[in-house]
């Protein structure tokens, strides 16, 4: 970074208020400077991929159940939310009944029951409800695509219906975020009343929902700049005690760029970034800052185009690909900040398997392969692979795709990349490998959370989660795979579930429609002021129980 850019950077951000120390004096402020290029959505279903759930989801608002992000040496497990307790029915197993938690209660201070979670439910499934967001559909219907209906039993209990018996559904509800019924209509009032269409008048106060908008997490929002600032207030009512925040207002700003991220680290005006430069960790620890890092479930790889035409069709050429990245090498190059991926879920998982293709670095056997498929160095395969410069989860995208092309031209691949902003990326991926935003790119480079059976393996195998449902974007899949799945997802019994998907997980890796790469270790550096960070097995992070000197 040039000092030019750096001093740009710094006045900027002495201009939007960050270097005011006192001002913020007499409160604890925690700044956070977020990979995302803009402001995660704020009106209960985030968008920019994770950090949105990260940032402007799980402090803001609650859910039925939750990540037990309190532990650093254990996987990160579901516990309950504002759900104490939930069962598939015996007799019918595509129905859940949810006991709700007594007195949650929103951040405008209404009740949190389960009028508001049915409310919640009809805002993303139910086209004929008046509250019904296509906008928010995309980044919750896919994430737990078999949620049919929600029904009141009486004020503390709902049942939840779902397309087929699923076992994941409680892991998959981590991810609906439950926002005030209450305070919505209020800004649905407030809509002129010359705007007379249903819908755009529910667009709208879903917008001024979004502006100010009311949850009931630890945290509410205060103030809202999109693409400059978002800034948290504590909520000293919050109902968990444990989590009741110690941090008075916490102020989020997006800063795409690694070495910007780190500039504003270093001068004192964020306390707090994601994914630093990775030249710049000795100069950040030099200077008494303190990186956490933790392997995570959460994957960097290349996901593979099966349609008609592609050079991925052929198994051969997907295993090459496998075995021509030494990625022991690459992690030296990111200063040791990424975890080795040999599948989506590494040995000594419970769902690993016992795969019989095993993902190494080993160059000859892949050229092998390579020459068998029909290529050499004087007939490379082309691939065109479609990736962002920044992003949630993303890591060094540039350097390490750059790194990528150089290693597998080795093996005889000719790799084009396609760089494109991180949210188009994102969206792209739910689009899939035949529409025309693939911009004829036969893979895709978007990190994915592997949490979850659904998230980690059943949306990029099965049939039914080809575009636009979910996220299989290279359209794999047959019955094999559906078989499977199915195994799985009927499996209520944890043990004979995680047997089911050790036996997906093997065939996924035989298959091959990743090119794996890397886990995320989640590294972000901070200053040493913050306090109480737990730096969990998950890609999530509980801004809530930390604390600032």
């Amino acid at each position: 970074m040039t000092g030019f850019r750096r001093t740009a950077l710094v006045a900027g951000l002495l201009a939007a208020g960050f270097g005011a120390p006192l001002a913020l004096a007499q409160e604890k402020v925690l700044r956070i400077g977020m990979t995302a290029a803009d402001i995660p959505r704020t009106l209960g279903q985030p968008d920019q991929g994770f950090e949105g759930n990260r940032f402007t989801g799980i402090p803001i608002y609650d859910s039925l159940t939750q990540w037990d992000l309190s532990k650093e040496k254990e996987p990160s497990v579901v516990i309950p939310g504002v759900a104490t307790e939930w069962k598939a029915d015996d007799a019918d197993k595509t129905k859940w009944i949810f006991k709700l938690r007594a007195g949650v209660k929103f951040h405008d201070g209404s009740p949190l029951n389960a009028d508001a979670v049915v409310w919640n439910v009809q805002k993303v499934l139910d086209k004929t409800a008046p509250h019904f967001d296509a906008s928010q559909v995309g980044v919750t219907a896919s994430r737990m695509p078999t949620l049919r209906s929600a029904r009141k039993i009486d004020d503390m209990t709902v049942e939840l219906t779902t397309s087929e018996p699923d076992a994941f559904l409680p892991i998959n509800l981590t991810n609906l975020f439950i926002a005030s019924p209450t305070h919505w209509e209020a800004k649905l009032k407030a809509v002129p009343a010359s705007v007379t269409d249903p819908a755009e008048r529910a667009k709208q106060a879903w917008a001024a929902f979004a502006a100010d908008p009311s949850g009931s997490g630890p945290f509410r929002v205060t103030r809202f700049v999109p693409r400059e600032r978002l800034e948290l207030a504590k909520n000293p009512d919050y109902w968990d005690e444990k989590r009741r925040p110690r941090i008075d207002r916490v102020v989020l700003l997006p800063l795409p760029e690694a070495n910007a991220r780190t500039a504003a680290l270093l001068s004192g005006q964020v306390d707090w970034i994601e994914a630093p430069a990775p030249d710049a960790v000795p100069q950040i620890k030099s200077r008494g800052f303190v990186i956490y890092q933790n392997e995570q479930p959460h994957v960097w790889p290349w996901q593979l185009s099966f349609v008609e035409g592609s050079p991925w069709l052929d198994r051969r050429v997907r295993h090459a690909a496998n075995l021509c990245i030494n990625r022991t090498e690459l992690k030296e190059l990111l200063g040791g900040m990424m975890a080795e991926a040999y599948g989506t879920y590494e040995k000594g998982h419970p769902w690993h398997g016992d795969p019989k293709f095993q993902i190494k670095y080993d160059p000859a056997t892949a050229k092998k392969l390579m020459q068998e498929a029909g290529y050499s160095a004087a007939k490379p395969v082309k691939v065109k692979v479609q990736t962002s410069a920044s992003g949630s989860g993303q890591m060094q995208p540039i350097p390490m795709n750059e790194y990528l092309q150089q290693a597998l031209k080795e093996c005889f691949f000719d790799v084009e990349l396609d760089v494109i902003e991180w949210n188009t990326l994102f969206t792209n991926w739910r689009h899939g490998a035949k529409d025309a935003s693939a911009r004829g790119a036969n893979a895709i480079n978007v990190t994915f959370a592997a949490m979850d059976p659904f998230f980690g393996m059943v949306r990029f195998t099965s049939t039914k989660t080809f575009p636009p449902v979910s996220n299989n974007w290279g359209y794999f899949g047959n019955e094999e795979f559906d078989k499977l799945i199915a195994d799985a997802r009927t499996a209520f019994d944890a043990k004979a579930r995680d047997a089911a998907l050790a036996r997906l997980h093997a065939r996924i890796v035989e298959e091959a429609p990743f090119v794996w790469v890397a886990h995320d270790v989640g590294p972000r550096a901070m200053s040493p002021k913050v306090k109480g960070v737990v730096q969990p097995q998950s890609w999530f992070i509980d801004i809530a129980t930390m604390s600032m000197e």
